[in-house]
């Protein structure tokens, strides 16, 4: 049975959700409804369609993976976006930081302040950046800190492997070797990572399984 604020969550996450894709539409309809421009509806449908055959199964599949992970947390994350290099990251490390049982009321709670913190923190960055982009534009495109932000993502994900590796490294060890492999030898594989999330889940979940029926784990 659901507590009270479970279901309080549940009630104003929906509301939040629906309210949110109301104002994403609200500035393309706004902007045509003011300026008279409409877009020929062949070009709105090609583009809808070249979009949704991307975005739709990658979300589908984020939803199914990241949701049981952070909880209800998911209503916000999803929301305000970059799930995959914020926002689970910084729910999962909140829970492991506090040794909070996965899935518990408690997690849940942990892992929405954490999105909430990641999201205002993301907020107030993207604030100063704008302020700063201008004067700080040279300094960002030299030579020297290209190659740090070409890598910000796998120093990210290298650096939360290193916490979560570490504690059950045996059930990493088929994932990682299948991953390695797949993104190494298949032509056109980096336009799949999306979807290849929960092939590693499945990989994960069924290796770490197996390990446990065997005692190894």
């Amino acid at each position: 049975m659901q507590s009270k604020y479970m279901e309080q969550i549940h009630k104003e996450g929906r509301l939040w959700m629906l309210g949110a894709l109301l104002l994403f539409l609200s500035l393309p309809l706004t902007v045509s409804l003011v300026t008279g421009v409409w877009p020929p509806f062949s070009y709105f449908i090609s583009g809808f369609f070249a979009t949704a055959i991307i975005f739709w199964p990658v979300t589908t599949i984020e939803v199914f993976t990241f949701s049981p992970m952070i909880g209800s947390a998911s209503y916000l994350a999803f929301i305000t976006g970059n799930l995959s290099a914020m926002k689970v990251p910084a729910a999962l490390n909140a829970q492991e930081a506090l040794n909070i049982e996965k899935g518990s009321e408690e997690a849940d709670v942990i892992s929405m302040i954490a999105v909430a913190s990641s999201s205002i923190t993301t907020t107030l960055i993207i604030l100063i950046g704008i302020i700063a982009i201008v004067p700080l534009t040279p300094l960002l495109e030299s030579a020297v800190l290209t190659p740090a932000f070409d890598n910000m993502l796998p120093a990210l994900f290298g650096a939360l492997g290193v916490v979560f590796i570490s504690k059950r490294w045996q059930i990493a060890i088929l994932p990682l070797m299948f991953m390695l492999l797949f993104f190494a030898f298949v032509p056109g594989s980096r336009g799949l990572v999306g979807i290849m999330v929960p092939v590693g889940v499945l990989i994960t979940v069924s290796s770490a399984y197996f390990f446990h029926k065997k005692g190894w784990i």
